[in-house]
């Protein structure tokens, strides 16, 4: 993954991205001597383990062994690749990454930049558009009737669009922004066949939406007025900074809350979502002006592996959740559906009956393929027959997408129960047209998956720790350490990366090696090795003493490899002869300091 980006950009990007500002902007760090402290985001716990180094720029929490660098907590807590990671963090430095250096690339950054600028300060100027300007009392009067809190309208940051139409033309115009820029923004609109701008967003209440940093990117605006020719929303444009299929509203806010609870609740709605959040169900989101695309479920995917559809109880929600099947079982997400009583929404419903009981309703969610058959029977007379073989062989089309035998034949015999026919006829209609693509998934772990390995022994970590810590100590070890003696294949991974020497002649650092070595286990143990702040005196000694110990331990498991072919019973007298010889030399060997070892011929 480091090597798309050379050394000199990772390196630019973390020396501007200080890991106590970075760290500090997600989880509330506190001083702990020369360190910082937190509860660990990554596993829950009431004692903070999480420990930020600020002179090594590297954390560590010592419940869970998760580590890493500046690079690695992004990539970690966001869920993103490793370069998202490096492009988010350049982003927050403002700097060019290598491939956006030529002309083209940044006039390209530069626009997107402006169109970020626009969008948060036009986000301000409705902010206090609601909270101050008389005419935004139609809004507040609108907000109080809903029963929005004051508390919700800061946290999601909601405004209110003056009733006029140069509203926002006058503004962007004060700031000194083109208007063709505005226009590209979707915050405004060119009246055809002239050079007349006029606002496209006038006397709503403005819900801002963001990407998953945080940024506004677009906004959503509820009419306020009682014109039922004036469609109730309007939408911003797809822009060069917003597309609406892979935009979730809320996302930003319940990323953490959707990795915690391994499952997302998907409403319809902004007003939903937030009622949702306010009653303490934060694992929440929803799609921004458009039905649930695959790209929204691969967003998905990558914090949950279970989604609960809770659309609302009329026919367009029910028909929603309906058409969601493709795109969520070809992510491979499980999928619920939450049937909210009739007449309510979500958000009415959480007024009325309150949080605990909506998240009894999310917690009772049944299985898609139970509300499918239920929603089927419903809408079809399952007393005719063709009733009953339009639900069979909906049933049949919807079982086919998933191509687990074991599912649909669970549903054959709960279909057949529910139209009262047999079992074997409706297993007989559900073979019909299996669809040849769908392979069943499987439980198994894929063949190059591997056992997590054991913890080093106290020994070989010691001497990890201490070739970590001390520039002046890796050139002693390379003359005399022989890495065959480290018995742990991570640890002896490491310190051959640590005893590499640099073209500048010095020796990787430890977030050196963090990049360059991309395993968990290894980014956990360096980490773990530099955290720790206590004084270790004499460490040259301690390190010869170290070295001394494992090479007398990887001699004494040669020793009774030799002492096992010996006793082998059928092992001539020569070969015994030879066989004490080097006994002998390695006993002798126990004996002798450690000695500088002879450059390889072969090497």
């Amino acid at each position: 993954m480091a090597g798309l980006f050379s050394s000199s950009t990772l390196e630019q990007i973390r020396a501007a991205s200080d890991i106590i500002d970075v760290i500090g902007s997600y989880l509330p760090l506190k001083r702990a001597g020369a360190n910082f402290v937190a509860l660990c985001p990554f596993h829950k716990e009431k004692t903070p383990s999480f420990n930020v180094n600020s002179h090594r720029q590297i954390f560590h929490c010592f419940g869970c062994h998760e580590g890493g660098d500046v690079f690695t907590f992004v990539q970690e807590y966001e869920n993103i690749t490793f370069p998202e990671a490096v492009r988010r963090l350049a982003e927050r430095a403002h700097l060019p990454l290598e491939f956006e250096k030529d002309p083209g690339q940044q006039k390209n950054r530069f626009f997107k930049e402006t169109l970020l600028q626009i969008h948060e300060q036009i986000t301000q100027r409705w902010q206090a558009a609601l909270a101050n300007e008389a005419a935004g009392q139609i809004a507040r009067d609108y907000l109080k009737m809903r029963g929005v809190s004051d508390e919700a309208v800061k946290l999601f940051r909601l405004g209110y669009a003056p009733d006029a139409w140069d509203d926002t033309l006058n503004w962007a115009k004060n700031k000194g922004y083109e208007l063709p820029v505005v226009e590209q923004a979707g915050l405004v609109l060119r009246k055809e066949g002239s050079d007349h701008y006029y606002d496209r967003f006038r006397g709503r209440l403005m819900f801002p939406i963001w990407d998953e940093q945080g940024r506004v990117i677009g906004f959503s605006g509820r009419v306020l007025g009682g014109d039922e020719k004036t469609a109730k929303y309007v939408n911003s444009p797809e822009t060069p900074i917003f597309t609406k299929g892979r935009v979730f509203f809320g996302l930003d806010k319940s990323k953490r809350a959707l990795l915690d609870a391994g499952y997302a609740v998907v409403c319809e709605g902004q007003l939903d979502l937030i009622a949702c959040y306010m009653a303490g169900i934060h694992n929440v989101v929803a799609p921004q002006g458009t039905a649930l695309t695959a790209e929204h479920a691969r967003i998905l995917k990558r914090y949950v592996d279970e989604v609960v559809l809770c659309f609302d109880s009329d026919a367009a929600g029910r028909n929603a959740a309906i058409r969601a099947l493709d795109d969520l079982l070809a992510s491979g997400l499980a999928i619920r559906v939450a049937t909210v009583p009739t007449p309510h929404d979500p958000d009415s419903f959480i007024k009325e009956s309150g949080g605990a009981a909506f998240q009894q309703l999310i917690s009772g969610a049944e299985g898609f393929f139970d509300f499918y058959l239920n929603h089927l029977c419903a809408t079809n007379d399952v007393g005719q027959d063709r009733g009953r073989l339009g639900v069979v062989r909906a049933m049949r089309e919807a079982l086919h997408k998933t191509g687990n035998a074991v599912l649909a034949d669970t549903y054959a015999q709960k279909t057949a129960q529910r139209l009262g026919v047999a079992v074997d006829a409706v297993r007989a209609e559900f073979k019909k047209a299996r669809s040849p693509q769908k392979v069943e998934a499987t439980a198994e772990a894929p063949a190059d998956a591997q056992e997590p390995q054991a913890r080093p022994s106290a020994q070989e970590f010691w001497l990890l720790k201490l070739l970590l810590l001390d520039d002046e100590l890796p050139g002693w070890a390379v003359a005399r350490l022989d890495l065959n003696w480290v018995q742990h294949a991570v640890v002896r991974r490491i310190i051959s990366a640590r005893l590499a020497a640099q073209p500048n002649g010095r020796w990787p650092s430890a977030t050196t090696l963090l990049t360059e070595l991309d395993d968990a286990t290894a980014r956990s143990l360096i980490t773990e090795a530099v955290s720790e702040q206590r004084e270790i005196p004499n460490r040259s000694q301690q390190l010869a003493d170290t070295m001394k110990r494992l090479r007398d331990q990887f001699v004494d498991r040669q020793l009774a490899q030799l002492v096992q072919r010996m006793n082998q019973p059928d092992a001539p007298d020569s070969d015994r002869i030879e066989l004490l010889k080097q006994q002998q030399a390695l006993r002798q060997l126990k004996q002798q300091p450690l000695v500088v070892r002879q450059p390889n011929p072969a090497s």
